[in-house]
């Protein structure tokens, strides 16, 4: 028997600030509960915590969500968890725990009078919302597990592309508040305060078939490259959920595509945070989509990217889209409003086919 599914990106973000909620559902999706599968990841902001629990409620009929995924430990992805953890049964957690990973970091940093212990203590009140979803959880008897690559979910459908351990470990020095970048990050913050001040610049772009105006050289924070890659495969197609990821850790998880994957054929991938230049380049999305086609020729892939309602030009960034769409994906952005992706599903009231977002050769981008 095929597999069922709806993959519902939800509108994250009424004004500027964009941020991810994902709610999942396969199986047989004409059946009883026991022959489906439902999953979460990422649940935005705090109050995004409460209409991912009413969409769960009214589209997916169920109080049960088997897992939970949190991608990394931002706002915009972790708060509103919280609610779904608290309103719903959730079966299983993944979410890393960098306080668990200390051993050995004091020696990372040049003071000589930090240890292990307090670098533990440091990551858990810098990420306090992480840290209390995680007590949240154990208190409700959720089964918590940290999500690294080749993990998999009960179904087997469920696994995780990346990161690796190893390279989890290797960004935690690096993450926002740790000792050795306070310096640093208080004068990038006085720059940005400053740029914040002055409005913004902007530039007109013209484009051209081709020409993807994105580099492989673009740079994400350590959190940003932290984030969980997750794939749903089934019936030989996958589906592929990146979070706020960035080229490094793309690249690694296309290693694992081409190492176990090669086979399936991708059907659905998420844009990473949200439309942001320095996330994608042209060589990681050859891999991950393949080479650039014809004018105006597609291929059966959707990829769907996140961004507030208000969110342009930053999220998305125009050149990004163009750069899908210059390898044939069928690009669709939430702009603070739902995305249904499903086969073999319940009709659903109010909710119609939309048009792919049209090729840019002109626009606007902001500057920096």
């Amino acid at each position: 028997m095929k597999m069922g599914y709806e993959i519902d990106f939800l509108g994250v973000g009424e004004e500027s600030k964009s941020g991810d909620a994902i709610a999942i559902r396969f199986g047989n999706l004409h059946g009883a509960r026991e022959e489906q599968t439902v999953v979460v990841i990422d649940g935005g902001f705090s109050k995004t915590g409460s209409e991912l629990v009413e969409h769960i409620r009214s589209h997916f009929g169920t109080e049960k969500v088997d897992l939970v995924i949190n991608t990394h430990p931002d706002q915009d992805h972790l708060n509103g968890l919280e609610t779904v953890l608290n309103e719903m049964d959730v079966k299983e957690l993944w979410i890393h725990q960098p306080w668990r990973h200390n051993v050995g970091l004091a020696a990372k940093f040049k003071d000589g009078r930090i240890t292990d212990d307090s670098i533990s203590e440091l990551l858990a009140n810098t990420l306090e919302r992480a840290y209390a979803l995680v007590a949240l959880a154990e208190s409700k008897d959720v089964l918590v597990r940290e999500p690294f690559t080749g993990m998999t979910d009960p179904s087997g459908f469920v696994e995780v592309l990346g990161p690796t351990l190893d390279y989890y470990e290797s960004l935690i020095p690096d993450f926002d508040g740790m000792p050795q970048k306070a310096a640093l990050t208080t004068a990038m913050e006085s720059v940005s305060n400053v740029f914040d001040a002055i409005k913004s610049a902007f530039r007109q772009v013209f484009a051209s078939w081709g020409d993807d105006k994105i580099t492989d050289d673009g740079v994400t924070s350590a959190k940003n490259n932290s984030s969980v890659i997750t794939q749903l495969t089934f019936d030989d197609r996958r589906f592929v959920f990146t979070g706020d990821s960035g080229i490094e850790a793309l690249d690694q998880a296309a290693d694992v595509i081409d190492y176990s994957h090669s086979h399936n054929v991708l059907r659905l991938i998420q844009i990473p945070h949200h439309g942001s230049r320095r996330n994608i380049g042209p060589k990681v999305l050859n891999r991950l989509l393949g080479p650039q086609v014809s004018t105006g020729e597609t291929i059966d892939v959707v990829a769907i990217v996140s961004t507030a309602k208000n969110g342009e030009p930053k999220h998305p960034r125009k050149a990004v889209l163009n750069a899908f769409t210059h390898r044939g994906a069928k690009v669709l952005v939430t702009k603070g409003s739902g995305i249904r992706h499903s086969n073999d599903a319940p009709g659903r009231l109010g909710w119609s086919p939309l048009s792919p977002e049209p090729y840019h050769y002109e626009y606007e981008e902001e500057v920096g």
